[in-house]
């Protein structure tokens, strides 16, 4: 079950002697941010404030993530596993989730390389919103979807020569100007990479499912 609204009826409390085990993801990138352990009354205060809230084993008390840095953990959604006794919640970091300075309390260097992707189409639609003046992406926007348009076919066809007759560094090179080409365009139509990901989901289920 998953949601912002977790039943806690739901969860095994007694097994853990009143605590569960929490896995702290990032909503969009997949990473993996931080365990710690929720009491019922941390995770009705997580759900109550939308802020990720721990019981703390040291301090004896509720903890909420960021309470002296500031660097809340915004909730998006908590899960219950199959055994009712470890819970997955997703979030959103405001800043570095470690007291360390890393995004991760595991290193910097756990996010899986396609989850970068997400982040980079969130900035993209930070930059749709805000339009910063001096950016590229806004000159993009600002320019209209028929330049935005121009500026994809131009990068698919400098993509698919490199194929041909470049090596692979300049092939990824063209590779990544192209997506982030089409993240802009699809941000200007009201769209991201989540709707591209879901026809493609929907595809290989159509498929694998025949």
């Amino acid at each position: 079950m998953t949601s912002t609204s977790l039943d806690p009826a739901l969860i095994d409390w007694p097994k853990g002697d009143g605590l569960v085990p929490v896995i702290v993801q990032h909503w969009l990138t997949g990473e993996v941010l931080m365990l710690g352990y929720m009491n019922a009354e941390a995770l009705a205060k997580t759900q109550e404030t939308s802020q990720v809230t721990f019981y703390s084993r040291s301090k004896q008390r509720l903890w909420t993530k960021g309470e002296t840095s500031g660097h809340v953990l915004a909730l998006k959604s908590v899960r219950v596993d199959c055994d009712a006794d470890t819970l997955l919640v997703t979030a959103e970091p405001h800043g570095p989730t470690c007291h360390k300075g890393t995004s991760s309390c595991f290193g910097n260097d756990v996010q899986p390389s396609a989850g970068f992707l997400a982040e980079l189409d969130a900035l993209v639609a930070k930059r749709h919103a805000e339009r910063p003046e001096g950016s590229y992406t806004t000159r993009l926007f600002e320019g209209g979807i028929r330049r935005m348009a121009q500026k994809v076919g131009e990068e698919g066809v400098e993509t698919a020569l490199a194929a041909v007759a470049q090596d692979d560094e300049a092939l990824l090179g063209e590779s990544a100007d192209l997506i982030f080409h089409l993240l802009v365009t699809l941000r200007a139509r009201g769209l991201g990479l989540s709707d591209v990901a879901g026809v493609l989901a929907a595809r290989h289920a159509d498929r694998t499912g025949r």
